[in-house]
Protein backbone atom coordinates (compact mmCIF):
# COMPACT_ATOMS: atom_id res chain seq x y z
CA UNK A 1 0.00 0.00 0.00
CA UNK A 2 1.44 3.42 -1.02
CA UNK A 3 2.44 6.01 1.50
CA UNK A 4 0.04 9.03 1.33
CA UNK A 5 2.91 11.36 2.16
CA UNK A 6 4.93 10.05 -0.79
CA UNK A 7 1.97 10.37 -3.17
CA UNK A 8 1.33 13.96 -2.08
CA UNK A 9 4.96 14.85 -2.65
CA UNK A 10 4.93 13.36 -6.15
CA UNK A 11 1.69 15.17 -7.03
CA UNK A 12 3.16 18.46 -5.91
CA UNK A 13 6.23 17.97 -8.07
CA UNK A 14 4.04 17.10 -11.06
CA UNK A 15 1.97 20.31 -10.57
CA UNK A 16 5.09 22.44 -10.31
CA UNK A 17 6.48 20.93 -13.51
CA UNK A 18 3.22 21.57 -15.33
CA UNK A 19 3.13 25.18 -14.08
CA UNK A 20 6.72 25.85 -15.17
CA UNK A 21 6.23 24.43 -18.65
CA UNK A 22 2.95 26.19 -19.51
CA UNK A 23 1.75 29.79 -20.01
CA UNK A 24 -0.68 31.19 -17.46
CA UNK A 25 -4.22 31.72 -18.73
CA UNK A 26 -3.93 35.51 -18.64
CA UNK A 27 -0.68 35.46 -20.63
CA UNK A 28 -2.22 33.16 -23.22
CA UNK A 29 -5.10 35.61 -23.66
CA UNK A 30 -2.72 38.55 -24.12
CA UNK A 31 -0.61 36.64 -26.62
CA UNK A 32 -3.72 35.70 -28.62
CA UNK A 33 -4.99 39.28 -28.59
CA UNK A 34 -1.61 40.59 -29.79
CA UNK A 35 -1.55 38.07 -32.64
CA UNK A 36 -5.11 39.01 -33.67
CA UNK A 37 -4.24 42.74 -33.58
CA UNK A 38 -1.19 42.14 -35.73
CA UNK A 39 -3.29 40.31 -38.31
CA UNK A 40 -5.84 43.12 -38.36
CA UNK A 41 -3.12 45.73 -38.88
CA UNK A 42 -1.70 43.79 -41.79
CA UNK A 43 -5.14 43.53 -43.36
CA UNK A 44 -6.14 47.14 -42.62
CA UNK A 45 -6.89 49.31 -45.69
CA UNK A 46 -4.95 52.10 -43.96
CA UNK A 47 -1.73 50.17 -44.36
CA UNK A 48 0.05 51.38 -47.51
CA UNK A 49 0.65 48.85 -50.21
CA UNK A 50 3.09 49.18 -53.05
CA UNK A 51 0.40 48.29 -55.58
CA UNK A 52 -1.77 51.22 -54.42
CA UNK A 53 0.83 53.83 -55.43
CA UNK A 54 0.21 55.39 -58.88
CA UNK A 55 2.73 54.39 -61.46
CA UNK A 56 4.98 57.24 -62.69
CA UNK A 57 3.76 58.77 -65.93
CA UNK A 58 6.01 58.05 -68.91
CA UNK A 59 7.66 61.10 -70.49
CA UNK A 60 5.72 62.67 -73.36
CA UNK A 61 7.62 62.59 -76.67
CA UNK A 62 8.58 65.98 -78.10
CA UNK A 63 6.54 65.29 -81.25
CA UNK A 64 3.36 64.94 -79.17
CA UNK A 65 4.18 68.11 -77.27
CA UNK A 66 4.62 70.00 -80.54
CA UNK A 67 1.34 68.63 -81.84
CA UNK A 68 -0.42 69.77 -78.65
CA UNK A 69 1.09 73.25 -78.98
CA UNK A 70 0.07 73.46 -82.64
CA UNK A 71 -3.52 72.43 -81.93
CA UNK A 72 -3.85 74.56 -78.82
CA UNK A 73 -2.45 77.68 -80.50
CA UNK A 74 -4.64 77.05 -83.54
CA UNK A 75 -7.80 76.89 -81.41
CA UNK A 76 -6.87 80.00 -79.43
CA UNK A 77 -5.93 82.12 -82.44
CA UNK A 78 -8.85 81.04 -84.59
CA UNK A 79 -11.20 82.00 -81.75
CA UNK A 80 -9.55 85.39 -81.19
CA UNK A 81 -9.30 86.31 -84.87
CA UNK A 82 -12.86 85.19 -85.57
CA UNK A 83 -14.09 87.35 -82.69
CA UNK A 84 -12.14 90.34 -84.02
CA UNK A 85 -13.58 89.88 -87.51
CA UNK A 86 -17.09 89.56 -86.11
CA UNK A 87 -16.58 92.69 -84.01
CA UNK A 88 -15.79 94.76 -87.09
CA UNK A 89 -19.23 94.00 -88.49
CA UNK A 90 -17.95 91.61 -91.13
CA UNK A 91 -20.18 88.96 -89.59
CA UNK A 92 -23.75 89.45 -88.31
CA UNK A 93 -24.16 89.82 -84.56
CA UNK A 94 -20.67 91.06 -83.77
CA UNK A 95 -18.66 89.97 -80.79
CA UNK A 96 -19.62 92.68 -78.31
CA UNK A 97 -16.70 95.08 -78.75
CA UNK A 98 -13.44 94.84 -76.84
CA UNK A 99 -15.19 93.05 -73.97
CA UNK A 100 -16.52 90.38 -76.32
CA UNK A 101 -13.11 89.78 -77.89
CA UNK A 102 -11.49 89.61 -74.45
CA UNK A 103 -14.12 87.14 -73.25
CA UNK A 104 -13.62 84.96 -76.33
CA UNK A 105 -9.86 84.90 -75.72
CA UNK A 106 -10.31 84.05 -72.04
CA UNK A 107 -12.76 81.23 -72.68
CA UNK A 108 -10.51 79.80 -75.38
CA UNK A 109 -7.57 79.81 -72.96
CA UNK A 110 -9.57 77.95 -70.31
CA UNK A 111 -10.65 75.30 -72.80
CA UNK A 112 -7.20 74.83 -74.31
CA UNK A 113 -5.35 74.72 -71.00
CA UNK A 114 -7.66 71.98 -69.76
CA UNK A 115 -7.12 70.10 -73.02
CA UNK A 116 -3.34 70.13 -73.44
CA UNK A 117 -1.66 71.32 -70.23
CA UNK A 118 -0.84 67.73 -69.22
CA UNK A 119 0.79 67.11 -72.58
CA UNK A 120 2.89 70.17 -73.33
CA UNK A 121 2.28 72.65 -70.53
CA UNK A 122 -0.03 74.67 -72.79
CA UNK A 123 2.36 77.55 -73.54
CA UNK A 124 0.68 78.61 -76.82
CA UNK A 125 3.17 81.46 -77.09
CA UNK A 126 6.88 81.56 -78.08
CA UNK A 127 7.50 84.30 -75.50
CA UNK A 128 6.16 82.02 -72.74
CA UNK A 129 8.24 79.08 -73.94
CA UNK A 130 11.35 81.28 -74.04
CA UNK A 131 10.77 82.45 -70.47
CA UNK A 132 10.06 78.93 -69.23
CA UNK A 133 13.24 77.71 -70.89
CA UNK A 134 15.31 80.57 -69.47
CA UNK A 135 14.28 79.70 -65.91
CA UNK A 136 14.53 75.93 -66.12
CA UNK A 137 10.87 74.97 -66.56
CA UNK A 138 11.35 73.77 -70.15
CA UNK A 139 14.43 72.14 -71.71
CA UNK A 140 16.21 74.75 -73.82
CA UNK A 141 16.31 72.29 -76.70
CA UNK A 142 12.49 72.38 -76.76
CA UNK A 143 12.11 76.16 -77.03
CA UNK A 144 12.57 76.42 -80.80
CA UNK A 145 10.39 73.37 -81.63
CA UNK A 146 7.66 74.79 -79.39
CA UNK A 147 7.92 78.20 -81.07
CA UNK A 148 7.78 76.62 -84.53
CA UNK A 149 4.67 74.60 -83.66
CA UNK A 150 2.95 77.63 -82.11
CA UNK A 151 3.74 79.86 -85.09
CA UNK A 152 2.50 77.21 -87.52
CA UNK A 153 -0.74 76.83 -85.55
CA UNK A 154 -1.31 80.58 -85.47
CA UNK A 155 -0.60 80.92 -89.20
CA UNK A 156 -3.01 78.11 -90.06
CA UNK A 157 -5.69 79.73 -87.89
CA UNK A 158 -5.19 83.14 -89.53
CA UNK A 159 -5.49 81.78 -93.06
CA UNK A 160 -8.55 79.73 -92.13
CA UNK A 161 -10.27 82.68 -90.46
CA UNK A 162 -9.53 84.87 -93.46
CA UNK A 163 -10.74 82.25 -95.94
CA UNK A 164 -13.90 81.22 -94.12
CA UNK A 165 -15.08 84.53 -92.65
CA UNK A 166 -13.86 86.72 -95.54
CA UNK A 167 -13.48 90.05 -93.78
CA UNK A 168 -13.75 93.08 -96.14
CA UNK A 169 -10.51 94.35 -94.61
CA UNK A 170 -8.29 91.43 -93.58
CA UNK A 171 -5.98 93.95 -91.94
CA UNK A 172 -8.23 93.99 -88.87
CA UNK A 173 -6.58 90.72 -87.85
CA UNK A 174 -3.08 92.22 -87.80
CA UNK A 175 -1.25 93.41 -84.68
CA UNK A 176 -0.68 97.12 -85.36
CA UNK A 177 -0.70 100.25 -83.19
CA UNK A 178 -4.21 101.71 -82.98
CA UNK A 179 -6.04 104.72 -81.64
CA UNK A 180 -3.31 107.13 -82.69
CA UNK A 181 -0.62 105.29 -80.69
CA UNK A 182 2.89 105.24 -82.10
CA UNK A 183 5.35 102.38 -82.24
CA UNK A 184 7.02 103.48 -78.99
CA UNK A 185 3.75 103.53 -77.05
CA UNK A 186 2.74 100.18 -78.49
CA UNK A 187 6.14 98.70 -77.60
CA UNK A 188 5.97 99.81 -73.98
CA UNK A 189 2.36 98.70 -73.52
CA UNK A 190 2.85 95.28 -75.10
CA UNK A 191 5.98 94.75 -73.00
CA UNK A 192 4.09 95.59 -69.80
CA UNK A 193 1.07 93.48 -70.69
CA UNK A 194 3.30 90.49 -71.47
CA UNK A 195 5.12 91.08 -68.18
CA UNK A 196 1.82 90.80 -66.30
CA UNK A 197 0.73 87.73 -68.25
CA UNK A 198 3.94 85.75 -67.76
CA UNK A 199 4.28 86.81 -64.12
CA UNK A 200 0.89 85.16 -63.54
CA UNK A 201 1.83 82.12 -65.62
CA UNK A 202 5.08 81.65 -63.69
CA UNK A 203 3.20 81.93 -60.41
CA UNK A 204 0.54 79.31 -61.13
CA UNK A 205 1.96 77.02 -63.79
CA UNK A 206 5.24 76.30 -61.95
CA UNK A 207 3.58 75.69 -58.58
CA UNK A 208 3.20 71.92 -58.05
CA UNK A 209 0.39 72.57 -55.56
CA UNK A 210 -1.70 74.55 -58.08
CA UNK A 211 -4.64 72.70 -59.62
CA UNK A 212 -5.39 72.61 -63.31
CA UNK A 213 -8.47 74.75 -62.64
CA UNK A 214 -6.41 77.44 -60.91
CA UNK A 215 -3.90 77.51 -63.78
CA UNK A 216 -6.59 77.82 -66.46
CA UNK A 217 -8.67 80.47 -64.71
CA UNK A 218 -5.69 82.59 -63.64
CA UNK A 219 -4.14 82.71 -67.11
CA UNK A 220 -7.52 83.40 -68.74
CA UNK A 221 -8.18 86.24 -66.30
CA UNK A 222 -4.78 87.79 -67.06
CA UNK A 223 -5.38 87.62 -70.82
CA UNK A 224 -8.86 89.11 -70.52
CA UNK A 225 -7.57 91.91 -68.31
CA UNK A 226 -4.74 92.71 -70.74
CA UNK A 227 -7.06 92.63 -73.74
CA UNK A 228 -9.37 95.13 -72.05
CA UNK A 229 -6.45 97.41 -71.18
CA UNK A 230 -4.70 97.37 -74.54
CA UNK A 231 -7.37 96.30 -77.02
CA UNK A 232 -8.04 99.80 -78.34
CA UNK A 233 -4.37 100.85 -78.35
CA UNK A 234 -2.06 98.06 -79.53
CA UNK A 235 -4.24 95.22 -80.51
CA UNK A 236 -2.55 93.77 -78.07
CA UNK A 237 -0.41 90.83 -79.14
CA UNK A 238 1.63 89.53 -76.17
CA UNK A 239 2.45 86.67 -78.52
CA UNK A 240 4.90 86.68 -81.48
CA UNK A 241 3.13 83.66 -83.00
CA UNK A 242 -0.14 85.57 -83.12
CA UNK A 243 1.61 88.52 -84.82
CA UNK A 244 3.47 86.42 -87.39
CA UNK A 245 0.44 84.34 -88.32
CA UNK A 246 -1.80 87.36 -88.90
CA UNK A 247 0.95 89.22 -90.79
CA UNK A 248 1.48 86.32 -93.18
CA UNK A 249 -2.26 85.96 -93.81
CA UNK A 250 -2.90 89.67 -94.32
CA UNK A 251 0.36 91.00 -95.69
CA UNK A 252 0.44 93.73 -93.01
CA UNK A 253 3.92 94.13 -91.55
CA UNK A 254 3.82 97.72 -90.30
CA UNK A 255 5.72 98.06 -87.01
CA UNK A 256 5.88 94.28 -86.74
CA UNK A 257 9.17 94.57 -84.83
CA UNK A 258 7.21 95.94 -81.86
CA UNK A 259 5.29 92.70 -81.47
CA UNK A 260 8.30 90.46 -82.05
CA UNK A 261 10.62 92.15 -79.54
CA UNK A 262 8.38 93.44 -76.74
CA UNK A 263 6.68 90.13 -75.77
CA UNK A 264 9.90 88.12 -75.25
CA UNK A 265 11.43 90.91 -73.18
CA UNK A 266 8.26 91.27 -71.11
CA UNK A 267 8.01 87.49 -70.66
CA UNK A 268 11.57 87.12 -69.36
CA UNK A 269 11.08 90.10 -67.05
CA UNK A 270 7.79 88.68 -65.73
CA UNK A 271 9.12 85.17 -65.10
CA UNK A 272 12.34 86.56 -63.62
CA UNK A 273 10.48 88.86 -61.25
CA UNK A 274 8.35 86.02 -59.95
CA UNK A 275 11.40 83.75 -59.57
CA UNK A 276 13.18 86.37 -57.47
CA UNK A 277 10.19 86.96 -55.23
CA UNK A 278 8.66 83.51 -54.83
CA UNK A 279 8.66 82.00 -51.33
Amino acid sequence: MSDPTTMSSEDNKRQVAISMSSTPPNDRSLAGAAASLQKLMLKSPLSPRVSDKPAPRPPVPLAKKMAAEFIGTFILMFTVLSAIIADTGAQPGGAGGVLGVAAAAGLAVVAVVFAVVDISGSHLNPAVSLAMGAFGHLPLAHVLPYAAAQTAGSTAAAFLAKGVLRPPDPGVMASVPRGGAGAGEAFFLDLMLTFVLVFVIAAVATDPAASKEAVAVSIAAAIMMNALVGGSVTGPSMNPARTIGAALATGRYKDIWVYLVAPPLGAIAGAGTYTLNKP
